[in-house]
């Protein structure tokens, strides 16, 4: 914390509550570089043939670790969720159901396989799926179902089981938040019959970008071969994939890196779930902020983003981007629109000539009517990062004391708009 800190918000000029550097992340020490060395030396980089050597013995600890008996190492999680849709057999043309709060990535790739995304609304507790509201989509042109394991929550995946044993749709995973997350003792992206994880710089684990898609059906582990390795069939495949494949090969410098991350998993699981709990107990006594609720069902929690509910009429009605512009002054990484609404995202606009199957449906658009998605992203949603939590319950106490400084400071910021906060957020960074 900044010693002699000032009541007055730093966002209006006073002294920031805490100037002390976070937990750096990535979290690297030697055992990365001598992995990388160790690949860098034998010449052996590149990630032909499928699988090479060192993503190859990744992926089996890492399917293991999942509970899975599968797992094929691609070159990010965005296209870890195409070819696995396409792996899984869902048609161009067919529907998708999709959360309407997520990355962006999780619709587009539906695009990419020439599917339609359509959204359903979320749960208000938890910002997962509403899996009564995905059940309300399904029609005969329906053939998947992706949901998505947000933030620090796994979504229903009793329920959408249920769901889809009901109707016959094929189940894909997104697991991009929850690398080493356990519902009712079992592994996410065992559930379905595929999941997509996500090894991007900020995920829980990281090579700097890379993904891997985790299955035990083999005949959707011999398409994504075919898929990502350019055509070519896996050697002994059991049922041969005639495909125009990818090259969405990883590399074996990055399996390298990954293999290390691995082993760090369980240990960051264990200081982010201390310090989530103590953060959680904390917001419990704040008014104006409400923890998501976390299913009991969940056995092993994974923590992408510490992510919490904010409700303006106990902060004088101050808007939730300068709520999170007034945390991010005291020195508390902090974002707001981390996620938009996907049916009136900026970044999901599509050119219905590029993707027919889209073109199609906007003839007549399927249901997006989903105003807990809406209320999440551009009202409630207060997002930190997870290497806030690997560090000491000093630091968790720091994060604590904003939250609550901002509150106390509230009516000073009421009334202020987004570009009167970003000429105050200039002159901050100017002095």
């Amino acid at each position: 914390m900044t010693r002699g800190s000032s009541p007055r918000l730093a966002l209006l000029g006073g002294t920031p509550l805490r100037t002390d550097s976070w937990p750096q992340w990535p979290a690297r020490g030697p055992e990365e570089e001598q992995a990388v060395v160790a690949a860098l030396r034998d010449g052996d980089w590149g990630g032909f043939p499928l699988p090479n050597e060192r993503s190859a013995a990744f992926a089996a600890a890492f399917a293991e670790r999942h509970d899975c008996e599968h797992a094929l190492c691609v070159a990010n999680g965005t296209v870890s969720l195409e070819v696995a849709l396409q792996a899984m057999g869902v048609e161009p043309g067919a529907e998708v159901i999709v959360p309407a709060y997520t990355f962006e990535a999780t619709a587009s790739a539906a695009l990419f396989a020439g599917c339609v995304p359509v959204f359903a609304d979320i749960d208000p507790e938890t910002w997962c799926i509403d899996v009564e509201a995905a059940a309300a989509l399904v029609t005969e042109r329906t053939q998947a179902i992706v949901p998505v394991h947000l933030a620090m929550t796994i979504a229903d995946l009793d329920a959408i089981g249920s769901l889809a044993g009901k109707h016959g749709l094929a189940v894909l995973e997104d697991c991009a938040h929850a690398h080493g997350a356990r519902w009712r003792g079992r592994g996410v992206g065992s559930w379905g019959d595929a999941g997509s994880f996500s090894f991007q710089t900020s995920k829980l684990m990281t090579a700097g970008e890379g993904g891997i898609v985790t299955t035990s059906d083999e005949a959707i582990l011999d398409r994504l071969h075919a898929l990502v390795n350019c055509g070519r069939q896996r050697p002994g495949a059991a049922e041969p994939a005639a495909v125009i494949g990818h090259n969405y090969r990883m590399t074996d410098l990055q399996a390298a890196i990954l293999e290390v991350q691995l082993r760090r998993l369980d240990e960051q699981h264990l200081v982010r779930g201390r310090n989530a709990s103590r953060l959680r107990a904390a917001i419990e006594d704040i008014a104006g902020l409400a923890n998501l609720r976390i299913d009991d069902r969940v056995t092993t929690q994974a923590i992408y983003q510490f992510v919490f509910r904010f409700d303006s009429g106990a902060f004088a009605g101050m808007d939730r981007d300068v709520f999170v512009a007034a945390l991010e002054s005291e020195g508390v990484p902090a974002d707001g629109r981390f996620y938009e609404s996907l049916p009136v995202s900026e970044l999901l606009r599509p050119d219905p000539s590029r993707y027919p199957a889209w073109s199609a449906a906007l003839a007549a658009p399927p249901a997006a009517d989903c105003p807990n998605a809406e209320r999440a992203a551009y009202q409630e949603s207060v997002w930190l990062p997870h290497q806030l939590l690997l560090g000491t319950r000093a630091d968790v106490d720091d994060i604590v004391e904003a939250l609550l400084k901002v509150q106390r400071g509230a009516e000073d910021l009421a009334g202020l708009e987004s570009a009167e906060v970003e000429r105050l957020r200039q002159a901050r960074s100017a002095r």
